[in-house]
């Protein structure tokens, strides 16, 4: 029998491409233009991955579609213990506010550990971002807030919204900048800011290079989820976040959300394979004219 490969996630090294974490600790290397073909054997079943390095005690099934890949109670435990559920008022480590852009209309506010970097910000795909203060952690979360309600920008953009854009991004890093330098002109204006939080100048990085989307992406759509007897076969064009872009063949381009590979035992196929056998959502296209 194949060795079967379980998928641990995709991850954004510090200084370098994104690559796919296998359970073990291996890791595979995500260069533009490298063939990524795998399938999910006959009978698989998608199963609980777990929550913070614990093993779910019920190994229990879970649906194709869930990015998170983990059972009610494994979730429930995972966020318990995260920074985004409010629960770890006590952290001692510096936290960083910052402002990230998706595409035209699409900006968030958000707060990442300073000791992170940027590694959260090309973990969600921003395209491009600015820091706007480092401080204790409710520091931040109360400045995340003030901006929420004074700039009216969300906390979370589904990422549904955000790979529907990547299509038509403006071409110029000024013009990408553009957005999100008027918002941190508008944010550090504000009264209010908490005093232990130290404000940061507008400093936009650009990651459309590092993600491979300078130029305009079409995609014919995305991976709903993964099912016993799929596959899929293809050359990387792009990855932004958690997903691939591949060029399948015929059809052309289809994001892949790496999150959906989690909980799944895979087959390596043949790096000449080519094609996608997974359920698809076609993205919506605007109508040229009136006829």
């Amino acid at each position: 029998m194949a060795q079967v490969w379980k998928c641990s996630g995709l991850r954004w090294p510090a200084g370098g491409g994104p690559v796919l974490e296998w359970d073990g600790g291996r890791r595979s290397a995500l260069p533009r233009g490298k063939r990524v073909a795998f399938a999910v054997p006959e009978g698989g079943v998608r199963r609980c991955v777990g929550a913070r390095g614990h093993a779910c005690a019920v190994r229990a099934v879970v649906p194709g579609r869930s990015t998170g890949a983990r059972c009610e109670e494994c979730a429930r435990l995972d966020r318990a213990h995260s920074v985004a559920a409010d629960t770890l008022a006590d952290d001692p480590r510096p936290y960083r506010v910052y402002l990230a852009w998706f595409g035209p209309g699409l900006v968030k506010v958000g707060i990442t550990a300073a000791e992170r970097g940027p590694a959260r910000l090309l973990e969600q795909g921003a395209v491009c971002f600015s820091w706007l203060g480092t401080g204790p952690l409710m520091a931040a979360r109360r400045t995340e807030e003030l901006l929420r309600a004074a700039l009216r920008v969300p906390d979370r953009i589904p990422y549904a919204e955000k790979r529907a854009v990547r299509s038509a991004l403006p071409a110029t890093e000024a013009e990408r900048a553009a957005e999100v330098r008027e918002l941190h002109a508008r944010a550090v204006a504000l009264p209010g800011w908490p005093e232990s939080l130290r404000p940061a100048p507008c400093d936009v990085v650009d990651h459309a290079r590092a993600f491979g989307i300078e130029a305009a992406l079409e995609a014919f759509g995305e991976v709903v989820e993964l099912v016993p007897g799929g596959s899929v076969g293809g050359e990387l064009v792009a990855a932004a976040g958690p997903d691939l872009h591949l060029a399948v063949g015929g059809r052309g381009v289809v994001v892949l959300d790496t999150r959906l590979m989690t909980g799944w035992e895979l087959l390596p196929s043949e790096p000449a394979a080519a094609g996608c056998a997974l359920p698809v959502r076609e993205f919506r296209r605007e109508p040229d004219g009136l006829f």
